[in-house]
């Protein structure tokens, strides 16, 4: 098939020990640590989630060098636990929902902080905050076979060696297999959709020159430089 300018390259995010896994979309979940509601000034009792999403073409990989983005002072990190899809559905059951998995991987939710917040206050959508170029820096994913169904272990971003962030996969506010299965009420879901399942506390800015380790129990570290 020809085409009447060039195709897109296809996003693909390396995994361990397979080929690689090509992106179609990328969802990312709002406020699913308490603490992490809590110090955005939000209740953190257990409402429906929510669901923001990034451009595919996001990605970026780890022992990347992230471009400072435009048009912000407040460019914050918030790490989080990536899910892969292998398969796809709609109306998925929650007892069914893991079925869906390929894998997991750790990635970080990039955000124009200052973007994001005016957009807020004018009760406009916030999309230019968090689904710009480079928002979404993901490590190598690890196949269920060997990773199987994280449900608890640390989750933290280190920031030049110094720790920012800290929580633990069991103080999600919603598990992996509820979040695919209230997402798949929302839309179809399809094998190579992402979801971002949401950060812990300690969210914070990064400047040029700071370098980021994002790190979850049982899978491949994330290591990106902010220039």
């Amino acid at each position: 098939m020809t085409f009447a300018i060039p195709a897109p390259a296809i996003t693909t995010i390396p995994v361990v020990g397979g080929d690689p896994f090509p992106v179609r979309r990328i969802y990312c979940v709002g406020r699913n640590y308490a603490a992490h509601a809590r110090e955005m000034g939000h209740d953190p009792d257990r409402e429906p989630p929510f669901f923001f999403m990034k451009p595919t073409d996001a990605i970026v990989p780890t022992g990347s060098k992230v471009p400072y983005p435009s048009q912000t002072s407040d460019y914050q990190h918030e790490i989080e636990m990536v899910v892969a899809l292998g398969k796809g559905g709609r109306d998925v059951p929650v007892e069914r929902a893991l079925d869906l998995v390929f894998g997991y991987a750790v990635g970080l939710d990039m955000t124009r902080r200052d973007i994001q917040g005016a957009a807020k206050k004018l009760s406009r959508p916030w999309d230019m905050g968090k689904g710009f170029d480079h928002s979404a820096p993901c490590a190598p994913l690890l196949p269920v076979a060997q990773a199987g169904h994280p449900t608890q272990g640390a989750v933290w971003l280190k920031v030049n060696g110094e720790l920012r962030q800290q929580g633990d996969l069991s103080d999600l506010i919603w598990s992996v297999a509820e979040t695919i299965a209230f997402l798949s009420g929302l839309v179809e879901l399809f094998p190579g959709d992402l979801i971002y399942t949401g950060t812990p506390e300690g969210v914070g800015p990064v400047v040029k020159g700071d370098r980021l380790l994002g790190h979850v129990d049982g899978l491949p570290d994330l290591d990106i430089t902010i220039v």
